[in-house]
Protein backbone atom coordinates (compact mmCIF):
# COMPACT_ATOMS: atom_id res chain seq x y z
CA UNK A 1 0.00 0.00 0.00
CA UNK A 2 1.11 3.69 -0.77
CA UNK A 3 1.75 5.94 2.00
CA UNK A 4 0.87 9.34 0.91
CA UNK A 5 2.15 12.78 1.26
CA UNK A 6 -0.87 14.97 1.96
CA UNK A 7 0.21 18.42 2.10
CA UNK A 8 -2.21 21.36 3.96
CA UNK A 9 -1.96 24.65 2.43
CA UNK A 10 -2.62 27.95 3.98
CA UNK A 11 -1.41 31.63 2.78
CA UNK A 12 1.71 31.45 5.12
CA UNK A 13 1.84 27.58 5.82
CA UNK A 14 1.72 28.41 10.01
CA UNK A 15 -1.72 28.77 11.77
CA UNK A 16 -4.35 27.62 9.34
CA UNK A 17 -2.87 25.41 7.95
CA UNK A 18 -1.83 23.77 11.23
CA UNK A 19 -5.25 23.38 12.36
CA UNK A 20 -6.60 21.28 9.20
CA UNK A 21 -3.43 19.07 9.10
CA UNK A 22 -4.83 18.81 12.99
CA UNK A 23 -8.21 17.94 11.61
CA UNK A 24 -6.53 15.84 8.71
CA UNK A 25 -4.35 13.77 11.32
CA UNK A 26 -6.95 12.90 13.55
CA UNK A 27 -9.72 11.73 10.60
CA UNK A 28 -6.20 9.25 9.39
CA UNK A 29 -6.20 8.15 12.84
CA UNK A 30 -9.79 7.02 12.53
CA UNK A 31 -9.50 5.12 9.63
CA UNK A 32 -5.94 3.30 10.92
CA UNK A 33 -4.40 5.44 7.44
CA UNK A 34 -0.58 6.13 7.89
CA UNK A 35 0.45 9.41 5.77
CA UNK A 36 2.83 11.98 5.47
CA UNK A 37 1.10 15.18 6.24
CA UNK A 38 2.63 18.57 6.24
CA UNK A 39 2.27 22.13 6.06
CA UNK A 40 3.23 24.76 3.24
CA UNK A 41 2.66 28.25 2.34
CA UNK A 42 1.18 29.36 -0.85
CA UNK A 43 4.46 30.64 -2.38
CA UNK A 44 6.24 27.83 -2.02
CA UNK A 45 3.31 24.80 -2.10
CA UNK A 46 3.99 24.14 -6.23
CA UNK A 47 7.34 23.71 -5.64
CA UNK A 48 6.72 20.50 -2.73
CA UNK A 49 6.60 16.70 -3.60
CA UNK A 50 2.68 15.63 -2.64
CA UNK A 51 0.24 13.43 -3.45
CA UNK A 52 -3.00 15.26 -2.45
CA UNK A 53 -3.90 19.15 -1.12
CA UNK A 54 -6.08 20.27 1.25
CA UNK A 55 -6.79 23.82 0.87
CA UNK A 56 -9.35 26.92 1.22
CA UNK A 57 -11.36 27.71 -1.88
CA UNK A 58 -8.78 30.69 -2.58
CA UNK A 59 -5.71 29.41 -2.46
CA UNK A 60 -6.77 26.26 -4.70
CA UNK A 61 -6.86 28.68 -7.77
CA UNK A 62 -3.07 28.07 -7.73
CA UNK A 63 -3.03 24.52 -8.65
CA UNK A 64 -5.29 24.71 -11.58
CA UNK A 65 -2.48 23.45 -13.67
CA UNK A 66 -1.43 20.49 -11.72
CA UNK A 67 -2.80 17.24 -12.18
CA UNK A 68 -3.10 16.30 -8.42
CA UNK A 69 -6.33 16.18 -6.50
CA UNK A 70 -7.17 19.39 -4.50
CA UNK A 71 -9.66 19.06 -2.00
CA UNK A 72 -11.40 22.47 -0.65
CA UNK A 73 -12.36 22.58 3.07
CA UNK A 74 -14.27 25.57 4.09
CA UNK A 75 -13.94 24.52 7.59
CA UNK A 76 -11.31 23.87 8.91
CA UNK A 77 -11.87 22.36 12.14
CA UNK A 78 -14.82 20.39 10.62
CA UNK A 79 -13.69 16.80 11.07
CA UNK A 80 -17.06 15.89 9.40
CA UNK A 81 -16.12 17.80 6.60
CA UNK A 82 -12.51 16.34 6.60
CA UNK A 83 -13.83 12.84 6.34
CA UNK A 84 -16.27 12.87 4.26
CA UNK A 85 -14.58 14.74 1.44
CA UNK A 86 -11.13 13.93 1.96
CA UNK A 87 -11.71 10.39 2.75
CA UNK A 88 -12.59 8.93 -0.71
CA UNK A 89 -9.75 10.41 -2.68
CA UNK A 90 -7.35 9.29 -0.42
CA UNK A 91 -8.81 5.38 -0.53
CA UNK A 92 -8.28 5.89 -3.86
CA UNK A 93 -4.81 6.91 -4.10
CA UNK A 94 -4.00 4.68 -1.87
CA UNK A 95 -4.95 1.67 -4.20
CA UNK A 96 -2.73 3.07 -7.22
Amino acid sequence: MKRLRIMVVCGFGLGTSLVLKMTLDDVLNKYQINADTFCSDADTAIGQKYDLVLTSNEISKIFIEESKPVIIINNFLDFDEVEKKAIPIIQDLMIV
